[in-house]
């Protein structure tokens, strides 16, 4: 049970600490909206790692049978942590076991933790594990450390306290086409709700999850606001390559492998397409071997 965020390593071992308490089918239990963005003001910019759809596709890749997202909503946070527990854990999903991190807090005010929860389930009849946080020894894995490593355009830092590549999961969307007309036909996603990575250029992994071009490829991809059209708004245009299919609607998984260069602003046309060319055949080179 917690947020999972990211799903990065700590929470795969609060997973992993579940999987191994008792002979059941394996459920997560998460909250959607996540709490801090339910309390966060309007104007509050996004902190979300995932989507709701990339953390339950994560999730599935991990063997999970069975995603709770409780609706957290002003009812959900004003339930005392005995209550949640009573009416939530026990009497709405009959849980056996609960596995959370020791820095896990819940109920009005954040007023329990894990140490309330396994009192708790001592009290109400289901077992608690408590994993302890994890890091490498210089930096604790958390959301937090993920997101400053990706605000900094250090994708691999990111990808060794996840334990998989940072990955945008979405629909693909109708943009301006511009990038066929310069040689290099994208797919478009949207990023709204999500902590931005560092702008920019990425080599990128790309699984199609829908339609019939189902599949995994590679690619390059600009995650930004486009200044070259002097664009407002952020979004992910992806070029994969050597691929010619129709992918309006489906939906894809990105992954940032790594980070190539900033976004920039050319002279001409030209300029911009021999940059491509050339952000291209770095990619090609950097996933070789991916």
């Amino acid at each position: 049970m917690g947020n999972f965020d990211g799903v990065h390593l700590g929470h795969r071992s609060v997973i992993d600490a579940a999987r191994a308490a008792l002979d059941a089918p394996l459920g997560v239990i998460t909250f959607e909206p996540h709490p801090r963005e339910f309390f966060a003001p309007a104007d509050h910019p996004p902190f979300r790692l995932m989507n709701a759809e990339s953390r339950a596709n994560r999730l599935a890749r991990l063997g999970v049978d069975h995603l709770y997202e409780l609706p957290f909503d002003a009812v959900l946070a004003g339930l005392a942590p005995e209550d949640f527990a009573r009416e939530v854990l026990v009497r709405g999903l009959g849980v056996r076991h609960v596995a959370v991190g020791a820095d896990f807090c819940f109920g009005c005010k954040r007023s329990g933790n894990a140490a309330t929860l396994a009192a708790l389930g001592r009290e109400l009849g289901f077992g608690v594990t408590i994993a302890p946080l994890i890091g490498d020894g210089t930096v604790e894995y958390s959301s937090t450390a993920v997101r400053v490593a990706l605000a900094e355009g250090r994708a691999r830092d990111a990808e060794r306290m996840l334990g998989h590549w940072h990955r945008i999961d979405g629909a693909v969307l109708h943009g301006d086409k511009r990038g066929r007309d310069l040689g290099y036909p994208t797919a478009n996603m949207a990023v709204d709700g999500l902590h931005l990575p560092a702008l920019g250029i990425y080599a990128v992994l790309v699984d199609v999850l829908t339609g019939p071009e189902r599949g995994s490829y590679k690619g390059v991809a600009s995650l930004g606001v486009r200044p070259m059209f002097d664009g407002k708004r952020p979004n992910l245009e992806v070029h994969i390559f050597d691929f010619n299919g129709d992918l309006y609607g489906e939906h894809l998984s990105v992954a940032l492998v790594e980070y190539l260069r900033p976004e920039a602003k050319f002279d001409s046309l030209d300029a911009l397409i021999e940059q491509m060319d050339r952000d291209s055949a770095r990619a090609r080179d950097i996933l070789a071997t991916r």
